[in-house]
This record gives C-alpha cells, sequence and structure tokens, in this order.
C-alpha cells in the first residue's frame, strides 16, 4: 500500500474535505479525487461518502484511520532514526494534554525541551478525560499525552510515567475574602460560599459534590466546561474556585490568594506514550518530563500556597 496515498487519506480526514486537503496538500484537487479513488479501487470499499459537497467517512474509513495514523507514525520514526545520526535538527512532534496538566508539568517540560531542541515543531491538542488521551495514544493521533486522574493511571499496553501530584487548592475570591490567615482550609470553610465548578467528570467537581452531599451548605454559581475562563470569572468577583495546585502560580500572578483543601485530595499526572517506535523527539521529550518530575519532586510535596 502506498504510503502516499494514506498521508492522502488523512489530510482528507483532518482538513474535512477535499478541497481544504489539496490545499493543505499543495496539490491539486482532481490529483487528489484520483490518489484517494486509486486507494479506494486497492481496498475495494468506498471510504468516503460523497454528500453534496462534503465528504463523510464511511465504515471503512473509520476503522482506517487509526491504523493509517500508526503507519504514518512509524514512518516518521524510522525518518527520525535515521535523522537521529546527526542529532534531533527538526522535526514534529505531536502532544495531548488535559487542562491542568497542560499548565504544569507541561510548560516546565516545554521550555526545556525548547531550549535543547528549538528546531522541534510543537503540536499540542486538547483533551478533557484521560480516556481521550489514551485513545490518542493508542491510535497514534498524538506521540505524547498527559493526563490527570484521581487514581494512578494503569493502561495495558502503554508506558505510563507517573509525573507528580497535585492537591486541590481554593483559589479565593478576593471580593468574599472571609477566610482566616494561614495556607490551607477544611472542607466544611466552604459553607455559605460561591464556587465556580468544572463540570461533572473531574476531581475538582467531585470534590464539591462531596461537600454538597455531606451538608456543606455552599453555593455553585457557574459550571465551567473550558477552565481557561475560570481566572477571569474569580478575578470578577463572581465566586471561588476549586483546582489542582498546578493553576497556583497563575493566581498569585494575577494576585489572587490560594489555600489548601484539607483533608488533601491529589490530581495523580502522568505522562503517556507508546512502549516502543517512538520519534527521537519523542524520546527526548520523555527524558525532559522525567528530569522535571525529579528536580521538582521535593518542592511539589508542598503546594504552591499563598496567604496575600
Amino acid at each position: 500500500m502506498d504510503t502516499r496515498k494514506l498521508k492522502y487519506f488523512l489530510a482528507v480526514v483532518d482538513q474535512n474535505g477535499f478541497n481544504r486537503a489539496a490545499e493543505h496538500l499543495l496539490i491539486a484537487q482532481p490529483s487528489l479525487s484520483q490518489a484517494i479513488a486509486g486507494l479506494e479501487k486497492e481496498l475495494g470499499v468506498p471510504l468516503f461518502h460523497r454528500i453534496g459537497g462534503r465528504a463523510v467517512l464511511s465504515e471503512a474509513g473509520k476503522e482506517l484511520v487509526g491504523p493509517a495514523r500508526l503507519v504514518m507514525r512509524d514512518l516518521e520514526a524510522a525518518q527520525s532514526a535515521v535523522q537521529a545520526l546527526r542529532g534531533i535538527r527538526s522535526g514534529r512532534l505531536d502532544i495531548i494534554t488535559m487542562p491542568s496538566p497542560g499548565i504544569e508539568p507541561l510548560t516546565s517540560t516545554v521550555a526545556n525541551f525548547t531550549r535543547l531542541h528549538p528546531s522541534v515543531r510543537l503540536s499540542i491538542r486538547a483533551a478533557f478525560t484521560p480516556e481521550e488521551v489514551i485513545h490518542s495514544v493508542r491510535s497514534g493521533s498524538s506521540e505524547i499525552g498527559l493526563a490527570g486522574s484521581p487514581r494512578p493511571i494503569r493502561v495495558s499496553g502503554i508506558q505510563v510515567l507517573h509525573l507528580e501530584s497535585q492537591p486541590l487548592i481554593l483559589i479565593v475570591n478576593p471580593q468574599a475574602d472571609t477566610f482566616k490567615p494561614g495556607v490551607s482550609i477544611q472542607r466544611e470553610d466552604l459553607a455559605d460560599h460561591r464556587l465556580i465548578a468544572s463540570q461533572r467528570g473531574s476531581l475538582m467537581r467531585w470534590l464539591v459534590d462531596d461537600a454538597l452531599a455531606h451538608g456543606i451548605n455552599t453555593e455553585i454559581v457557574v459550571e465551567v466546561a473550558h477552565r481557561t475562563s475560570i481566572l477571569p470569572l474569580v478575578l470578577a468577583g463572581v465566586g471561588h474556585a476549586v483546582m489542582p495546585s498546578a493553576w497556583a502560580p497563575l493566581a498569585h500572578k494575577s494576585g489572587l490568594r490560594t489555600l489548601l483543601i484539607e483533608p488533601v485530595s491529589n490530581l495523580n499526572v502522568a505522562i503517556l506514550s507508546r512502549k516502543d517506535d517512538l520519534t527521537p523527539a519523542a524520546r527526548a521529550f520523555l527524558a525532559a518530563a522525567e528530569l522535571h518530575a525529579s528536580v521538582g519532586a521535593e518542592t511539589k510535596a508542598i503546594p504552591p500556597v499563598s496567604t496575600g
């Protein structure tokens, strides 16, 4: 099977159509259509349903996406292995991350990696559940995944490196800061406070729901899917927010106070990758992540908090 045709097939999938894929590939649209038709003839099944001006994946096309990505990833790994003899001078690394690991440890790891390998382009996608990260790594869409979970992540066939545990903190609304001086509060202290909450399924939302279930009279004033909205909402005085400690440095730079919530609940952050056939760039990124984890182990045992 011609890998060029697989590349074209994935371009149509990723660009949501033949016209945009042809522009992305810098080829004529008829040439792209001819290549896809040749691939369909070779496989004996249609890969797309042409509906009006749209190309919709057939069932066979959906089944081909994952294996096609793995083939292209393996080809890239082989090319990179040869190039590695000259050092990691170029290339692309696809990463997928959940929101809180996307603050830290992703930021520190990317900063260290890009200093050592400035010519490697990083493409970072968003995920909102560990399952999305696992699927992306397993299918070959991403080489590296960062995920956070209430429990340590264990997945068959995937290499999992635990990086850190992020205790949950309260980012304090400065317009309603009636908490006592100190660096921590009890969950009971959330009573009679208005909270900005993540959607159900996250550890942060679980803590809020658990407090409500135990009779702590707190109020969810806003439920947020996109967590980039949380700090601006706290700054605007909408409410307090329960978040992992990765968010504390940004909160402090914004002039906000943070408090450790006791008893402590931890978000376990791990980096995921395939066990074999990684590109040199991916292996170098894993090394940078391991260094981050080892250097920061002692300091991360105590969350960054502020008494304002």
